[in-house]
């Protein structure tokens, strides 16, 4: 019988994935990866800026993963005390490196979405 263990080999090395679990919980929910990408093209962004650039997204839910990802200390939040309120967002250090880690999967994503777009027209040349 197999048993189940918090490791994994990569070439050849085992990796504890215990710290895995809270940093992989927040990542994964939808729209963290492109909050990520987004603040990162932009250095620091407001709210509604984040909202424009992901014109999808909810205020709801971009609410929640804003705070989400400052907890785990991928963004950070910079309130001025000005009136009225101003809010920026910009990415740590953690963050900046994530987002270099995840852009080219955000580029394999986005030339699969091209690709798709493509067959769905019947223009695969």
């Amino acid at each position: 019988m197999h048993k189940e263990t918090n490791k994994c080999h990569a070439e050849g090395e085992e990796i504890c994935l215990c710290p895995l679990e809270g940093i992989i919980a927040v990542i994964s929910k939808k729209w963290a990866l492109q909050i990520i990408a987004e603040i990162g093209n932009h250095e620091k962004l407001r709210f509604n800026e984040v909202m424009e650039h992901l014109n999808k997204i909810s205020p709801k839910s971009l609410t929640d993963r804003l705070k989400e990802l400052e907890t785990e200390g991928l963004i950070r939040r910079e309130a001025f005390a000005e009136i009225p309120p101003r809010v920026e967002y910009s990415l740590t250090q953690d963050g900046v490196e994530l987002r270099r880690l995840i852009m080219p999967i955000m580029k394999w994503a986005s030339s699969r979405l091209n690709l798709e777009n493509k067959i769905a027209r019947g223009n695969l040349s």
